[in-house]
């Protein structure tokens, strides 16, 4: 089926830089204008909004980081009257303030409209029901794939996170052709559809789109291979809008097309703040191009991935995100991200694809540990084997020595979904 594509999707690559020049002008003016963190910002870096002549003069701007975010909390980032914002997001600020996010009418209407976007890209389409398992509340995932799936003309089935019984019957009862849900909970369901003795393959569901959370191609291949689907990734993050500022398309799933139009990508060295150029690892940093309520100035997301050409799209694209600058963690010397440790637990037998590292220190040594959740039925003698194999994989694909524990099903901490992947008890 050919790609269905809006007027922006369809702009040529100078048509699109001089709109993205034109919305980051205006962009850099009102947040200079109406909120007084950006005007300090720029007046101490000794800039000012009409000193942005082309794209590349974004560079002499000042970051934003998540701490600017929670030194303003509650609404000190906000760039109109609070009477003006039409709906409250907030993380869930389990390590320390939230960070808030409000949106006008019109965010709302881009954030419907980008959401929209990326179903369509993912392979969904107007009329097709689409089961929403993100959680809802201040998590922008849930509502921001709800209003975006109702935009593109679909019947919605907001299911949110949990009750995973309940999930798997609505599913079966309903009949969905497409599921919006973070990967780990979709292997959850998968467990829940093989209890139930039901053939996940033999389901409704023609398109997966997964996000909040990194996920590997292992991970893919095992949802598409048991589930029979195609699955796609879908990016975004509360302080730029929610779900919706990137999408993988689904006829080449080579990574995800980042809505330009909207929201203007940088990648730059995490220790240095050097931009990087197009094809190299680094940290992805966005500026949006269209929000009112809220505009973020070059934000560090922390994530780590690099920007390529466009392919099935004009707009560059990000690879899926490896990791986080600020999930990477040094264990007696060695740089380890969660997702080493991902790839090695899917490809083990006997244990599901959740697992957690806990981080301890022995006198002046650190200490790593593996809790990984065993496959619903398997027997001691699976659970001891898959302990050996991930020690021993551990060991030579990362050069760390870990102690392993397989743990019960659904025994790991969980918050709207996803597993909670370090747990640093060092001091």
């Amino acid at each position: 089926m050919a790609p269905l594509l809006d007027a922006a999707e369809q702009l040529d690559r100078g048509a699109l830089q001089e709109l993205q020049l034109e919305r980051l002008r205006a962009t850099l003016q009102h947040a200079y204008a109406q909120v007084p963190h950006y005007r300090q910002a720029f007046d101490k870096a000794g800039v000012h909004p009409d000193d942005c002549r082309s794209l590349a003069d974004l560079s002499r701007f000042p970051f934003t980081v998540k701490g600017d975010l929670r030194d303003n909390y509650p609404f000190g980032m906000f760039a109109v009257p609070r009477e003006q914002v039409r709906r409250i997001h907030a993380s869930s600020g389990t390590t320390g303030l939230p960070t808030v996010v409000g949106y006008t009418d019109r965010d709302l209407d881009v954030w419907a409209d980008m959401v929209a976007r990326s179903i369509r890209a993912a392979g969904g389409r107007p009329g097709q029901i689409v089961h929403v398992a993100y959680g809802y509340g201040l998590f922008t995932g849930g509502l921001g794939a709800h209003y975006g799936a109702e935009r593109l003309g679909c019947t919605v089935v907001p299911a949110s996170g949990g009750m995973t019984a309940r999930q798997v019957q609505l599913i079966r009862d309903f009949r969905p052709e497409v599921i919006m849900v973070t990967p780990s909970y979709m292997l959850t369901l998968l467990d829940e559809f093989e209890r139930q003795g039901v053939d996940p393959r033999s389901t409704s569901l023609r398109v997966g789109i997964f996000g909040a959370e990194p996920w590997t191609e292992q991970m893919r291949a095992e949802i598409e291979e048991r589930f029979a689907i195609d699955a796609v990734d879908i990016y975004g993050l509360s302080e730029v809008m929610g779900p919706g500022v990137a999408q993988e398309c689904v006829e080449t799933k080579d990574g995800l097309h980042i809505w330009e139009d909207h929201f203007f990508p940088e990648v730059v060295d995490p220790i240095t703040g050097e931009i990087l150029p197009d094809g190299e690892q680094g940290e992805l940093v966005f500026t949006s191009l269209s929000k009112e309520a809220m505009p973020v100035i070059r934000y560090r997301t922390r994530d780590l991935t690099r920007l390529l050409p466009g392919t099935a799209r004009v707009f560059r694209r990000m690879e899926k995100v490896t990791g986080r600058s600020d999930d990477m963690v040094i264990v007696r010397g060695v740089n380890l991200f969660p997702t080493q440790i991902e790839e090695i637990v899917l490809r083990t037998p006997g244990v599901a694809p959740h697992f957690q590292l806990r981080l301890t220190r022995e006198g002046r040594m650190d200490s790593l540990t593996v809790r990984a959740e065993a496959r619903p039925g398997a027997t001691p003698e699976e659970r001891a084997e898959a302990a050996h194999r991930i020690t021993a994989a551990v060991k030579d694909g990362a050069g760390v020595t870990a102690a392993v524990e397989i743990v019960d099903p659904e025994t790991l901490e969980r918050s709207v979904g996803k597993i909670r992947r370090i747990v640093d008890e060092r001091q």
